[in-house]
């Protein structure tokens, strides 16, 4: 399909979803740069178990629906910026708040081209939209943790901290009957040495950060997104861009047309790095 007519075929599809988005959009990550219960059930954690010990049992308790991923390789850091970079892939990942009408279109966007994302949920996004936590696995994307509240989370005391990311763990677990394999930060590119140790705490032994960052959250316009994208992409990279941002949304079609012709493809964080 060609660049052009996939965005006759997007704007089609979401019609309504761009002018909202832009009118009634929720900011994504402004201060960077400095399904149902009928998921399968985890058992009980023991009674008296410590907080680290609670979080390792839900993290290796069976997964729900859509939940079954391949194993990471061994010696990742604790902070991946990026994949391989002999491969031909690329991860691209979404900040998972705002519009569920322009959430749905970047994904069907992407379905249609034959990519699949990694979406970083906030929590109270999901607690507003929880059937997007089913869409975005029945999609064959990638689901993970975004904090709660989407506050600054690298300033906040430990305590805090460690419940942004817990919070949103439990909503996930809810959901979909896993907490998801990536964490991301709120409000910042990576995380403070504090944060990564309660993200490993609560279950999530790498944080997952970016090395393209599209500024799509200040709203510059499809052709600024598409060609910040695609200038600094490459192979391995992973690219953060947000839901909620009318601009996203018109700007996917071109970004993935750009890739392809690149000879890239658009796969999950976890693909990325174990392909």
């Amino acid at each position: 399909m060609t660049f052009l007519h996939r965005r006759t075929v997007l704007r089609a599809a979401v019609g309504s979803a761009l002018a909202g988005a832009a009118g009634g959009a929720v900011a994504g990550c402004d201060a960077e740069r400095s399904a149902t219960e009928g998921a399968r059930q985890r058992p009980p954690e023991p009674a008296g178990a410590s907080a680290p010990a609670r979080a390792r049992a839900r993290a290796s308790a069976p997964p729900g629906p859509g939940l079954l991923l391949a194993k990471l390789p061994s010696g990742l850091p604790a902070q991946i910026d990026h994949g391989p970079r002999k491969g031909r892939s690329v991860a691209l990942t979404f900040h998972g708040r705002g519009d569920a009408k322009s959430a749905t279109a970047l994904l069907a966007e992407a379905e249609r081209a034959g990519a699949r994302v990694t979406v970083l949920a906030v929590g109270d996004w999901l607690d507003a939209e929880p059937r997007m936590a089913r869409r975005v696995l029945d999609g064959g994307h990638e689901l993970g943790n975004h904090t709660m509240r989407h506050l600054n989370i690298c300033s906040m005391p430990a305590k805090a901290a460690y419940a942004e990311i817990t919070e949103c763990a439990d909503r996930l677990r809810r959901l979909t009957g896993g907490i998801g394999r990536w964490f991301r930060p709120s409000r910042a590119q990576r995380a403070t040495d504090q944060v990564v140790r309660l993200a490993r705490k609560a279950g999530y032994p790498h944080v997952l950060s970016y090395d393209v960052d599209s500024l799509d959250f200040t709203d510059p316009g499809a052709e600024v997104v598409r060609r910040t994208v695609l200038n600094a992409v490459r192979p391995g990279s992973v690219v953060s861009l947000h839901f909620g941002h009318a601009g996203t949304v018109a700007a996917l079609p071109a970004i993935l047309d750009g890739l392809h012709r690149r000879g890239l493809r658009a796969v999950t964080t976890t693909e990325l790095l174990t392909r």
